[in-house]
């Protein structure tokens, strides 16, 4: 075997959990070899180095070995190296670091966490600190 069709290989690979998954992110431009969009059908072969777009990061993996067999993940070293630039995974960390929450605007409801996130940032207690809002100025014309 010295040619397996690219979404064969991503799905035995483990880097998606289906097949239906690596055909679709194919389809969507999202997987790269030199610089170039690929089909699923597109063979590979040992040696070459395919990019995987997978937001916010592109994942950089040298093809080691060939299979079309879905493998535990103790074999997955064999078959390919992860040759991911230091600086993406710099921006995930970023992106982990910063807690922003990817969820388009009326997407379903907040989490516990994040409702017990937005009452501790608006919790009545912090802004009743002892100081009165209240002023008592005296107006000009009541003193005359």
């Amino acid at each position: 075997m010295n040619e397996v069709r690219i979404d064969k290989w991503m799905w035995a690979t483990r880097i998606f959990k289906t097949r239906t998954i690596a055909a679709e992110a194919c389809k969507k431009n999202r997987v790269m070899i030199n610089g170039v969009n690929v089909k699923p059908s597109r063979m590979i072969k040992v040696g070459e180095v395919i990019q995987v777009r997978k937001p916010p990061i592109t994942f950089s993996f040298k093809v080691l070995d060939l299979t079309e067999r879905r493998m535990g993940a103790k074999l997955v070293p064999d078959y390919l190296e992860n040759v991911t630039t230091p600086d993406q995974y710099e921006i995930l960390e970023m992106n982990r670091i910063s807690g922003f929450v990817d969820r388009a605007r009326g997407l379903g409801r907040p989490t516990k966490k994040d409702r017990r996130a937005l009452e501790q940032f608006t919790d009545l207690g912090m802004m009743n600190d002892g100081f009165d809002f209240e002023f008592d100025f005296e107006d000009p014309e009541d003193e005359e």
